[in-house]
């Protein structure tokens, strides 16, 4: 999948954060909610983890090294992963604390009208990024349910984007309903409850993202489709009669390390084979682009 979609619905996200963040933060100021610092903190940590984000995706093209032969390119998976770490930090764990303390020592909310026309903006920039990043993952998603693709994507960035976007959409409606009640009844124990479900909402997706690019550090193989179109790409029924076994890993989202050993026949001379395995990379490399590091090795099918 190439990089372009992702990088896109990182700077929409990127952008819309950093104007909501400035509005929630004038907002808290003047009515002193505690929504509003919780939503002004969460929208400074999505603005630092898409930075980290294109961080990886820039530090991943650095070219493979004596010390990284294989490259760069899980880099991504690691930027990924920190992001996990600040949003269930600094985002949901803050929004916990901050809950707990309005709860503790409520009090009044003044200036309503400033915190509820920065959830109104917030809600509409918010929307704009995440059409963006769901208009980005329905070119590469194709078939797949949203759960299937958060699941099964390589590429972490728009997994990313979109659960941090539907985050902060359910975060707002979370944050407009504790100041709604706050000013419908006069206590502010009811902002502390919105923030306290902003909380647990950032944990739980920060707790999503962690465990889904932890196995992505781990090391993927490559997804059912790809692996039989490597399977048949490399049997031609002539010099390579069939594949014994073979295993394959994610370099990183676009490189797929292939290893496999092959079938081929007893009178073959080593030239024969030879060619026959310069073939099967080819054919693998056309059927499966990203297939780019490919090793083969011949041996004599046994019973």
């Amino acid at each position: 999948m190439s990089t372009s979609g992702g990088t896109k619905a990182i700077l929409a996200a990127l952008g819309a954060n950093l104007a909501i963040a400035a509005s929630k933060f004038t907002a808290f100021v003047f009515s002193g909610s505690s929504s509003m610092l919780a939503e002004s903190v969460h929208s400074v940590a999505d603005s630092g983890n898409q930075a980290l984000l294109l961080l990886g995706g820039k530090r991943a093209q650095r070219k493979a090294s004596e010390q990284h032969p294989f490259g760069y390119g899980r880099e991504r998976y690691v930027y990924a992963f920190l992001v996990s770490v600040v949003l269930f930090s600094v985002g949901g764990v803050f929004a916990l604390y901050e809950g707990y303390e309005k709860i503790r020592h409520p009090h009044e909310l003044e200036h309503w009208y400033w915190p509820v026309g920065v959830l109104v903006f917030a809600v509409i920039a918010e929307g704009f990024s995440f059409r963006t990043a769901v208009k980005e993952s329905n070119e590469v998603r194709g078939g797949q349910s949203w759960v299937q693709f958060v699941r099964t994507a390589k590429a972490p960035e728009l997994p990313v984007v979109l659960l941090e976007d539907l985050g902060a959409l359910v975060g707002l409606v979370l944050a407009l309903g504790g100041v709604g009640l706050a000013l419908a009844t006069g206590n502010g124990v009811w902002d502390g409850i919105g923030t306290l479900g902003i909380g647990v909402l950032l944990v739980a997706i920060a707790l999503v993202l962690a465990a889904e690019t932890k196995s992505l550090l781990l090391g993927e193989s490559a997804g059912p489709r790809e692996v039989a179109l490597i399977r048949e790409a490399l049997v031609d029924g002539e010099t390579v009669a069939g594949v014994i076994h073979m295993r394959t890993l994610h370099l990183g989202p676009e490189e797929l390390l292939v290893a496999a050993k092959i079938a081929v026949r007893h009178d073959d001379t080593a030239g024969e084979v030879a060619r026959a395995i310069d073939a099967a990379e080819a054919r693998v490399r056309e059927a499966v682009p990203i297939a780019r590091v490919i090793y083969l090795e011949p041996d004599i099918r046994r019973a």
